[in-house]
């Protein structure tokens, strides 16, 4: 059987690293940090994780403060927010769920959020402190997993990886992190010819396609580890990876399950950068 890289566990250690984290620099230097929320709409998925980071923050130690504003914020509302949250000292990351309403560009909210504050990893000079090494926020999803695997003892120097997906919240971002545990990395995508040689090269398989249960035993290597990204729900209603984990399985050495992999490490990335955003802000 292999090893069943359980994200929950993992993540839970993470929390509680930082909440002691937290407790100290309150006691030591008087420091509290600050996350603040806004979520623009009632999507109901989107309310689900804005709880959770709530939960995640209440925990820890971290204080939150939510914005729930209504669908038809015009872009300028949540410009002007956004901009006062930039000059409070008293918050030190922002964070503005994703997906928007229409009538707002995605692209022009995530440039108007302060580098010092960008938590979530998205802002480009964030991407290009990645890009070429800087000290930056990185996208939680991609940083979780590399944490995933060093906390599992798995090795990513030398290895060969293979990421499964270009965008750029994980798959590009998951890339550059592994160039930078000095991995050899293959990005492919949909226009990728003959994917399954690709895939069956990688000793790493990182998925994040967005298509459920693509990814059966024809494309994994006997012995690779692989990290499913996607999220899905069956016909069932029933929640699944990209990757078939029932056919995958018994030809890895390592895999993550869908839920509880990749999932909730996205959240205890995201308090940790919150926690450095607060030490870098002080």
């Amino acid at each position: 059987m292999p090893l069943r890289i359980d994200g929950k566990v993992i993540s839970a250690q993470i929390k509680e690293e930082l909440k002691e984290k937290v407790t100290d620099l309150k006691v030591s230097r008087g420091i509290s940090i600050c996350l603040a929320v806004i979520q623009v709409g009632n999507d109901p998925a989107s309310s689900v994780y804005v709880g959770n980071k709530k939960k995640a923050c209440a925990y820890i130690g971290i204080d939150s403060r939510s914005y729930e504003l209504a669908q038809e914020t015009t872009q300028e509302d949540l410009l002007q927010l956004i901009d006062e949250l930039n000059h409070d000292e008293k918050v030190d990351g922002i964070l503005v769920q994703l997906p928007l309403p229409g009538q707002i560009d995605e692209d022009t909210v995530i440039r108007a959020i302060d580098p010092a504050k960008d938590v979530d990893g998205f802002h480009p000079q964030s991407v290009g402190a990645l890009c070429i090494g800087q000290p930056g926020f990185v996208s939680c999803t991609p940083a979780g997993i590399i944490q995933l695997l060093k906390r599992s003892g798995i090795q990513i120097a030398g290895k060969e990886c293979v990421v499964v997906g270009r965008s750029n919240i994980v798959g590009k971002p998951m890339a550059l992190l592994l160039l930078r545990e000095n991995a050899t990395v293959t990005v492919a995508h949909s226009k990728t010819e003959k994917l399954q040689e690709v895939t069956r090269r990688a000793d790493i398989l990182v998925v994040a396609v967005g298509k459920p249960k693509m990814i059966t035993r024809e494309y994994v290597k006997e012995g690779a580890v692989v990290i499913d990204v996607g999220i899905h729900r069956n016909e069932a209603g029933k929640l699944c990876g990209d990757v078939d984990y029932e056919d995958v399985a018994p030809v890895c050495s390592a895999i993550t399950p869908v839920p509880g992999g990749v999932g909730p490490m996205t959240i205890a990335m995201l308090m940790n950068n919150c926690v450095e955003a607060g030490i870098a802000g002080n």
